[in-house]
Parts: C-alpha cells; structure tokens; sequence
C-alpha cells in the first residue's frame, strides 16, 4: 500500500553500500521506519531528502513493517540546523527523543507540530536548550511522567518556597523537604519557567532571557527528570555536555 505522508527525519543510518535506513516523524501516522534504495549514491534523488532534519513530504509503500521510500519533496531541508553545531547538536538531541520515546504508528498531530516549532526556533536562535527543555517537558508528559508542579506532593501545600524533588516527582514545601535530602533548591524564576514548559506552545515561544542560576536550576532539574524517568543512553546529550564543559554552549 502507498502512503503519502508529511514528515521530519529524526534518523538517518547507512544501510550496505548504497542504501540508507530513515525514520520519519511523520504528522499522520507517527514514527515510521524507511527504507531508501540507493540513497547513499551521488546522483540519487533520494539524497537530500533523506537527511536528518528534512521536512517534506514522503511517498512510502508499505506491506511489511518497514517501508520502501518510492518518492519525495522537500518542504524545509532544515540546512541551517547542519550547518552550525550548537544547533545541529540541540537538534540531533530533540530528534533522538523523538526517536527513542515514541512508539511505532502511534500519531500524535501536535508533537509533530512540536518538533517543527522546535527546529524553527533553534534556526532562528531562540535559547536552544531552553527549546531542549519544553521538548524534554513534553516527553515526559507524553510518557506520562508530567511531574506536580502546583502543590507539594507530600502535604499538599501550595504556597511559600519550594524545593523540587525527582524521587517524589514533583515539589516539596520547606516543611516537607526532609523527606528528601536530594531535593533540588529551586527559585521562583525557575518554578515559573518549569510551569511554562509544561503548557507551552513551541509555535508561539518568543525569545527567552534567564538568569544564569535559574539555567542551572533549570537544567538540574529536566535532567534529573529524564535520567530517573526516561533513562537511555543519549548519544546527542552526551555531546551537548561535552560542548558545555569546552565552552561551546553558552
């Protein structure tokens, strides 16, 4: 059966000497795993739409689980994601999720949507690990891990200073935080910013300004979240780190 889908490459692995496998984030059907013939070759017209980041949409026969691209046209080649490393690495990092923590066939419209808001963004050098952290936010609510971020998750309480506890998956009040000694201290600035990703629209996110303290708040927090919830070996985080540590991140 053929079908004719709109999608993004969140994967893109060489396969024998002329062929590649791609996985299409695609807004109809959701993950789908392609097979494109020739691919690899120089004069192949499936070359450029089968990198990683392309947006376009693809004609797929399908009779087995995996697909046979038979045609495609590209609707935003994304090259400005390729072409910088920061945002090539933040990039790589939202496709991995993606990749990793959707399910076969299982559509989601609006995490399509997501993505290609997200890609926007970086493009155009809207905090891209600000960017990184909705998208971690959203997969984790997609998984369903949203963690409380209204009351405490001990007592109840809503009001005063918060700490933020990854065992317990959400906030704790000052009179709770002795139930854990890992809770993370965290300041308003940063509980508002965690309370926006939550509910947040990738496709009207403006530009974003944070104090460097809440960043690291911030980041404690999503990666504590991820590691104890989503746990893989993320290849493109792990290459962000290394980036931070050298300077390139900032």
């Amino acid at each position: 059966m053929l079908y004719k889908v709109e999608g993004i490459v969140i994967r893109s692995m060489d396969y024998g000497e002329g062929h590649k496998i791609i996985s299409i984030y695609t807004r109809e059907s959701g993950k789908m795993s392609v097979m494109a013939r020739g691919a690899k070759k120089l004069k192949s017209r499936h070359g450029a739409i089968t990198q990683l980041f392309t947006y376009g949409q693809f004609v797929v026969y399908k009779s087995s689980q995996m697909g046979t691209l038979n045609a495609g046209e590209i609707i935003d080649s994304h090259h400005k994601l390729r072409e910088d490393l920061m945002k090539s690495a933040y990039a790589a990092y939202i496709a991995e999720m993606t990749e990793k923590l959707t399910g076969e066939l299982e559509p989601s419209p609006m995490l399509f949507e997501q993505i290609l808001a997200a890609f926007k963004g970086i493009e155009e050098d809207k905090a891209p690990f600000a960017i990184a952290h909705m998208m971690e936010m959203k997969m984790l609510i997609l998984s369903g891990y949203a963690p409380e971020l209204d009351q405490c998750v001990a007592c109840g309480r809503a009001a005063g200073e918060m700490s933020f506890s990854v065992s317990g998956g959400g906030l704790l009040c000052t009179n709770c935080r002795s139930r854990d000694p890992q809770a993370i201290g965290i300041g308003p600035g940063t509980l508002k910013l965690l309370r926006l990703f939550r509910q947040i629209d990738l496709r009207r996110l403006g530009q974003i300004e944070m104090k460097p303290l809440t960043q690291v708040q911030l980041k404690q927090v999503m990666r504590g979240l991820m590691d104890a919830y989503l746990d893989a070996r993320w290849k493109s985080r792990s290459f962000l780190d290394q980036m931070d540590k050298h300077g390139f991140t900032e």
